[in-house]
């Protein structure tokens, strides 16, 4: 496991990349550094929880479907700007099919309501492939009272 920190007092939107391994028990580690950032600029006990919800719900999708055999990692980037706070989820599993607005029976049986709950409680949300026909990239955005 891996983090990078940019100070705050030198950098105008902090960012911080961490990196975990691809493993349910590592996902608690996440919410803590998304509650460590949040102290750089208060945020509403809605935001926050919010956040803390849809960050968890990501983490869970590349770790539950990312690797099949629990190898790998998994790669969050949070950066706070003056106006949202914009997180990011990569992987490098085999991708996944982003339309999941819509939770059919069969796919909410499988866990497929993570997408939905992460659409619900952003502001912004975009999926796709990490990079070329590899990987996943899952970026959502909570805009901040200013």
């Amino acid at each position: 496991m891996s983090a990078h920190v940019q100070p705050a007092a030198l950098v105008e939107n902090p960012t911080v990349r961490l990196t975990i391994p691809a493993k349910a028990e590592y996902i608690t580690l996440v919410r803590l550094a998304l509650g460590g950032i949040s102290r750089l600029r208060p945020l509403s006990e809605e935001a926050l929880g919010d956040l803390k919800l849809a960050v968890t719900e990501a983490c869970t999708n590349s770790v539950r479907h990312g690797y099949e055999n629990g190898e790998g990692t998994v790669e969050i980037l949070y950066e706070l700007q003056p106006d949202r706070f914009v997180v990011e989820v990569l992987d490098d599993g085999p991708g996944f099919d982003p339309s999941g607005d819509r939770p059919t029976e069969e796919n909410l049986a499988e866990g497929g309501l993570g997408i939905a709950i992460i659409k619900a409680v952003s502001d912004e949300f975009e999926a796709g492939e990490r990079t070329a026909g590899h990987g996943s990239k899952l970026r959502f955005v909570k805009l901040l009272d200013t």
